[in-house]
């Protein structure tokens, strides 16, 4: 499926900001199943200077530097993105959940790339009350994709996709005793479990569709940024991205823009700025189909 996105974040100041600089993850990310026909980035005001980079877990980045006095500050994406990730294994075959668990910790050449996962981070810890929650998906021997997919299930049944009752510092535990959030809650909260398990899990950036396909319910989580959660399988597998807010294996819904250990390392923008006061902030994200690709 061919994807326009469209992503403009807005902040207006109370006073002037004389100093900024921002940290962007706004670039979508070239993948096996993604295609990236096109990204532009315009950021206002449009004096200063930036800088780009490949982060720490291979993440697009931007950096900007804003050195005179601004009210507002823009930033806009535009791209162009074409999705459509393989289909995991059947989850019959996917190896017992302990074997996946025993790989990680052993580490080494067949690991590499999922061992770091594991640990637990100040907004997704490894959380033994999540784990408790967790538990009942993982007997002893079960298949490690037919887990995770019946985990994935729980999580969108047994909680309420709600804005405003949440914010970015909300632990995992209290959304697991209110059973409401938004999306990045529910990463967090499935990563935490999963970790507590011993199981990698990390965090995913990005965009799900904003309309749905005909005769579908709308998705939780469409029209501002989303995410979602990596679960690796083993290396004869490896990873399966999963949607707990909307119960989906992503395939050609979603598009990545990164991922890390949790919000923390792939927020869309973040930053400094000297100056300021109170601030305002609006987002608006659009990821449609374009006429004339592939039909749903």
């Amino acid at each position: 499926m061919r994807y326009r996105v469209s992503h403009v974040t807005t902040y207006l100041y109370g006073e002037a900001v004389d100093l900024a600089a921002h940290l962007l993850h706004l670039t979508p990310r070239p993948l096996p199943g993604q295609h990236v026909i096109a990204s532009s980035l315009v950021a206002e005001p449009r004096h200063g200077r930036s800088a780009s980079a490949v982060d720490y877990f291979g993440n697009h980045t931007t950096w900007l530097f804003m050195v005179e006095p601004h009210a507002e500050f823009r930033v806009s994406l535009t791209a162009e993105v074409e999705a459509s990730f393989a289909p995991p294994p059947p989850a019959g075959i996917t190896p017992p959940w302990e074997c996946v668990r025993d790989a990680a910790a052993r580490g080494g050449p067949d690991a590499w790339c999922a061992a770091e996962f594991v640990f637990g981070t100040a907004m997704a810890p490894g959380d033994p009350a999540v784990g408790a929650y967790v538990a009942p998906s993982f007997p002893p021997g079960r298949p490690v994709l037919e887990a995770l997919l019946e985990l994935n299930a729980r999580i969108c049944n047994d909680f309420i996709f709600r804005t405003g009752v949440t914010t970015l510092s909300t632990p995992v535990t209290q959304v697991l005793l209110s059973r409401a959030g938004v999306c990045q809650d529910f990463a967090h909260l499935m990563i935490a479990g999963l970790r507590w398990l011993g199981l990698p899990a990390r965090y995913v950036s990005g965009y799900i569709r904003t309309r749905p396909r005909h005769g579908e319910h709308k998705r939780r989580g469409a029209d501002q940024s989303h995410a979602w959660v990596g679960c690796w399988l083993g290396p004869e597998h490896g990873w399966v991205d999963l949607d707990p807010t909307n119960d989906l294996v992503v395939r050609d819904e979603h598009v990545v823009l990164g991922w890390g250990r949790d919000y923390a390392d792939v927020s869309p923008v973040r930053g400094v700025i000297l100056g300021g006061g109170r601030h305002g902030l609006t987002v608006s994200v659009d990821l449609d189909p374009i006429e004339g690709a592939a039909l749903p």
